[in-house]
């Protein structure tokens, strides 16, 4: 009788808890050959450790390589979801996004730490930015427009933490937003007004509340005939308009030199002849700077304040003038002669649907202090009048904003 045939080689399989160690021994391979991670190379990779696996092993691992590699890794799906706003990685297995309806958790998943880390220095070196142990946090643009926050142990506790805001290629209507229910009935018409009057406004509301959507969006109203020069700390703001120039900040190089602030970039902007002045985020002492070019002919101005309400205006820019050295009476004398209107957004807890809740103006009081007025709040049927209403009626009528 013959001898038996030998007996094929067969592949292994895989256990999952391996993945993460192959996973780490094919790129450290790959990066000492300076290879791309094709499926000839990573099974060679693979053999040379002494394991057969099957294609579609294989192919699991290549495709776990370049998910590293390009974009965004494994959240790359998430940002790319047309109602998906924000991505936080808390840890491997915490992996939350917000879809305008409040936080949720994503199906995505990290092998580990070291993997989360990875993707955060990734990312932030295609920005330009230094994260290590040196310099455990940085906070940047991606080359696709999404706002990048990472934070490394053991300034955070356990896994590397990653913030991104999504950026939207374009900007939303005054329609869409009224569909999505940001605006009541009616609220396009009494913004438009805003806009025709070139009142000088602040949109104010907390994190994630829509304040650089709603911007973005009446900018876009504003004439084809204006030039409007925007400062940001990161450039989020892509209002559809066909004279845009963008200004952004930017920090200092690893010697400590290079440094570009929002007050330096107003004091440029200033320069440059805008018809619309404005400021991605009001945060520090660019606001003396702000108020002063908004009281010397550059009016239509705005920008966005973070604030609790839209009464607490006034207080959180106080606050920011003495940072610059401005005195109280100082800043409420520009303040009164500067600012006209209040947007104020807020978020729904429950719903996570954000509106626009409230229009303040702004009015002097006898002591020369500056306080705002409602001048209308949101109802389902369209703004309820308020006590201010008179007023803004009366500065969109004087300003070419038609009747309210």
């Amino acid at each position: 009788m013959s001898a038996p045939a030998e007996s094929a080689e067969l592949p292994e399989p895989i256990e999952p808890t391996e993945l993460p160690e192959l996973l780490e021994a094919v790129r450290l391979r790959l990066a000492e050959e300076g290879a791309e991670p094709t499926p000839g190379r990573v099974a060679a990779a693979l053999r040379a450790r002494g394991r057969l696996l099957g294609d579609s092993t294989v192919l699991s691992v290549v495709r776990a390589l370049r998910s590293e590699l390009v974009g965004a890794g494994p959240l790359q799906p998430l940002l790319a979801a047309p109602d998906v706003t924000d991505v936080l990685v808390n840890g491997p297995t915490e992996v939350w996004v917000d879809r305008g309806r409040g936080l949720e958790r994503a199906d995505v998943r990290f092998p580990d730490t070291a993997a989360i880390r990875r993707l955060a220095q990734r990312l932030a070196a295609a920005a330009g930015r230094r994260l290590d142990d040196a310099r455990p946090w940085a906070d940047a643009r991606l080359p696709d427009g999404t706002r990048m926050h990472a934070v490394l142990p053991p300034v955070v506790v356990g896994s590397p933490c990653l913030s991104l805001r999504v950026v939207r290629p374009r900007a939303f209507t005054l329609a869409e937003l009224g569909e999505a229910g940001t605006l009541p009935p009616g609220g396009e018409r009494l913004l438009r007004a805003v806009l025709a009057a070139r009142l000088s406004f602040l949109i104010t509301g907390g994190t994630g509340t829509g304040k650089s959507t709603l911007l973005a969006t009446l900018l876009g109203l504003v004439g084809a005939d204006e030039r409007i020069v925007l400062v940001e700390d990161s450039a989020e703001l892509r209002p559809s308009h066909p004279h845009v120039v963008r200004l952004e900040t930017r920090p200092a190089n690893q010697e400590g030199t290079g440094r570009v602030t929002l007050h330096d970039l107003v004091r440029q902007a200033l320069r440059m002849r805008p018809d619309r002045l404005v400021v991605g985020e009001v945060r520090g002492s660019e606001v003396t700077e702000l108020l002063g070019a908004l009281n010397t002919g550059h009016d239509g101005g705005c920008g966005t304040l973070h604030a609790n309400a839209a009464a607490d205006a006034p207080a959180r820019l106080e606050a920011l003038g003495s940072t610059a050295g401005l005195p109280r009476a100082a800043l409420h004398s520009q303040l009164a002669a500067a600012l006209s209107v209040v947007l104020h957004l807020v978020k729904d807890r429950s719903t996570g649907q954000r509106r626009l809740a409230e229009i303040h103006v702004l009015e002097r009081d006898d002591q020369g202090l500056v306080h705002t007025v409602p001048a209308a709040c949101w109802a389902l049927g369209g703004f309820e009048r308020g006590p201010g209403w008179v007023r803004l009626a009366r500065l969109c009528a004087q300003r070419g904003g038609g009747v309210l």
